[in-house]
C-alpha cells in the first residue's frame, strides 16, 4: 500500500510560534489544517490536530482501529519539502493473539482522499507516493 507521500510547495510556511509546540526546525501545521479541511469535504471526519515531536498528527474517526495521518516538513527538500504518512501502513493489524483486522480498504480510501486534496492545490509539485518499505529502504537502494 502506498502510505507515504512526499512533495514540494511553498504554500505551507511555519507559524511563528510553531516551534513552541513541536521540536525546533519542525513544522507542518498549515499543511495539517489544509489536509484536515480538504478531507472533511471528502467525507472523512478529522479530529483535533495533535502536535508531535516530528510534526502534526491528524486523527481520523474510525471505530475499528486507530487511523491517522502524520505530516511535517521534510529534510530531503529543505526549502519547500513535506512528507505525510498514513498509519496503519499495513493491510492488517493484530488485536489480541489470533484476531486480525483488515485495514487496507480504509487506508486506500484515505490515501485516495489525500491524493485528491493535494492535487487540488496547484502549487504542490514533485509529488511521489511510496509504500512504507519503499520509503524506509530508499537509502539502501
Amino acid at each position: 500500500m502506498k502510505t507515504y507521500v512526499e512533495f514540494r510547495t511553498s504554500a505551507f510556511p511555519p507559524y511563528e510560534d510553531e516551534e513552541d509546540q513541536i521540536n525546533p526546525g519542525r513544522y507542518g501545521k498549515r499543511l495539517a489544517e489544509f489536509l484536515a479541511s480538504g478531507l472533511k469535504e471528502k467525507g472523512f471526519e478529522t479530529l483535533d490536530l495533535v502536535p508531535e515531536d516530528w510534526g502534526w498528527m491528524i486523527p481520523i474517526r474510525n471505530e475499528e482501529f486507530d487511523l491517522w495521518i502524520g505530516c511535517g516538513n521534510y529534510e530531503e527538500y529543505p526549502d519547500e519539502g513535506f512528507l505525510c504518512f498514513i498509519e496503519p501502513h499495513t493491510p492488517t493489524i493484530r488485536r489480541r493473539l489470533f484476531w486480525k483486522i483488515e485495514t487496507e480498504s480504509k487506508v486506500k480510501a484515505l490515501q485516495q482522499g489525500i491524493d485528491q486534496v493535494l492535487d487540488g492545490n496547484a502549487s504542490i509539485r514533485d509529488k511521489k507516493w511510496w509504500s512504507h518499505d519503499e520509503f524506509n529502504n530508499q537509502a539502501t537502494d
